[in-house]
């Protein structure tokens, strides 16, 4: 599996109710999050795909291409993880996950860490 340089900051929400996912070869990675490097790029969250910056409007694009890379039998199973930062604002994850139904892209999971519930 290809290893990803990340160049926005990742926080991950605490969720009780956990999946583990199952081939974590079918599986695309979406990091959304402010930039690491704030001076140069500001506070406002990015999309990093692979290792690079993009727009929301990358995102179908960048389906296609991961689709492409794996083989035929396995494209209808390809997942795409988010990985949202937890303060991120709610309308660039819509925005994405909009982009994501137009690639036909409907399985999406979002990534968490396991905490437990606070009563």
């Amino acid at each position: 599996m290809r290893e990803t340089s990340l160049r926005v900051k990742v926080k991950l929400p605490i969720a009780t109710e956990i999946q583990k996912l199952d081939k974590k070869s079918l599986v695309s990675f979406i990091y959304i999050g402010p930039p690491t490097n704030t001076t140069m790029y500001g506070t406002e969250s990015r999309i990093q795909l692979n290792d690079q910056y993009a727009r929301v409007s990358d995102v179908p694009e960048f389906i296609a291409t991961e689709r492409e890379a794996r083989n035929e039998a396995d494209r209808n199973f390809l997942t795409t993880s988010l990985k949202v930062h937890k303060d991120t604002k709610m309308g660039v994850v819509t925005d994405v996950k909009q982009e994501l139904r137009k690639a036909s892209a409907f399985r999406i999971n979002y990534s968490t860490l396991k905490g437990v519930a606070k009563k």
